[in-house]
């Protein structure tokens, strides 16, 4: 068993705590004693330069499946030369009427090098193991789709 330690703090800085007033603004620590600033959704009253829990939930599968699919790839004798993803984070309402993030959808664009480059079958099965295997998409009840280009 691992466990993973994320430290957040907040303090009201607003002159009321009224829901259409307090802040939102807090830090997260992580180990290694990276700090974030972190705020709700700008449409839950949040701050619009700073990372909120939704586009967190959105990096950390895409940030799984690629450490996966680079690990896939790895073993299966590919070499990736680079990857870049624009994840999307889905938030709407469930079948029970709950705001809940419904889907992760990642668009990975991935360049290879060397002499084997997988072509658009073996790319997808690369995809599917990595999706598969990824410790954080096992984790969600939200969907997780991935279009290759």
């Amino acid at each position: 068993m691992e466990s993973f330690r994320v430290n957040i703090k907040w303090n009201l800085s607003s002159s009321d705590f009224q829901y259409e007033h307090y802040n939102r603004q807090h830090l997260i620590t992580f180990s290694g004693e990276q700090v974030l600033n972190n705020s709700a959704a700008p449409s839950y009253n949040g701050n619009a330069d700073m990372s909120n829990p939704e586009e967190l939930l959105g990096s950390a599968i895409a940030s799984c499946h690629m450490l996966t699919f680079l690990a896939v790839a790895s073993k299966s004798g590919f070499i990736v030369s680079s990857y870049e993803d624009d994840a999307v984070a889905i938030l709407e309402k469930n079948e029970n009427n709950q705001i809940v993030v419904t889907k992760v959808v990642l668009h990975p664009e991935i360049k290879f090098s060397g002499e084997k480059v997988p072509d658009t079958e073996k790319l997808k099965s690369l995809h599917d193991k990595a999706h598969k295997n990824c410790f954080i998409a096992n984790s969600v009840k939200c969907q997780v789709e991935v279009i290759c280009s």
